[in-house]
């Protein structure tokens, strides 16, 4: 009984938002198009809210640039916990296309996921906005807002308004370094108040490796350590992202 308490409390600290499933919530949705390339992509993030036990969300996903403008992905997440251990929380397709190419100071895409919850009285959940990105030199810039909402679920609600934002300065192509930012203000024309807000921030780490003829295969990564709120409360989260496209 004590085991189904604690798994049943780590699913209710994991699906108090959309985001704190994190599809987005913890990973830079880019902007550009890995054009004719597959990848396979693996996500991880942990977080430790003060006073609880750590939980973590594995993701697992399959990619295809469409062409120069569309990339796809279809995925599934998992939720891990001491006493529960591992379960499938839900899957999603995410798209991302480019609107421009070169001709504005900044990049432009649209970026949409369709998230459909392993939970049925969840219904299906849509998360969908703008991607931006511009760079001076050598240094890269990114700011991400996204609205969602759950559809078709027992339970009413509002449409939710998250943002990304990055800086990541390109020193070489094995590593990169920067800062990136998340956050859950609430209801995008109803803010909640300061204390039931999530903003996440930290350092972030990136590189890509190539492999191949003609550097045709690509090995990225990511990681960064954010501090700040989740769910409203403090915590403390680690994630990292790996990429194999081919």
């Amino acid at each position: 009984m004590k085991k189904r308490l604690t798994l049943a409390a780590a699913l209710a600290l994991a699906l108090a938002a959309p985001h704190a499933l994190a599809y987005t919530g913890y990973y830079l949705v880019p902007v550009y198009a890995d054009e004719g390339l597959f990848g396979v992509d693996y996500r991880y993030w942990n977080a430790k809210r003060y006073g609880n036990a750590p939980v973590g969300a594995p993701d697992v996903g399959l990619s295809y640039g469409v062409n120069s403008r569309w990339t796809t992905e279809l995925l599934g997440t998992w939720i891990q916990t001491d006493a529960g251990g591992t379960t499938l929380t839900g899957q999603a397709w995410q798209n991302e296309v480019l609107l421009t190419q070169g001709q504005y100071p900044f990049d432009l895409a649209i970026h949409t996921l369709v998230q459909r919850y392993q939970q049925r009285n969840r219904g299906m959940g849509l998360e969908i906005g703008p991607a931006l990105q511009m760079e001076v030199w050598r240094t890269q810039f990114n700011l991400n807002l996204f609205l969602s909402r759950d559809y078709r679920g027992q339970t009413p609600n509002a449409t939710q308004l998250a943002y990304q934002w990055q800086i990541k300065y390109r020193w070489k192509s094995a590593l990169q370094f920067g800062v990136q930012g998340f956050g859950e203000p609430g209801q995008w024309d109803d803010f909640a108040s300061t204390a039931q807000q999530s903003h996440r921030i930290g350092p972030a780490l990136f590189g890509s490796l190539y492999f191949g003829e003609q550097r045709s295969r690509e090995l990225r990564y990511e990681s960064a350590y954010l501090v700040g709120k989740n769910g409203a409360r403090n915590a403390k989260s680690f994630t990292m992202r790996v990429q194999y496209l081919f």
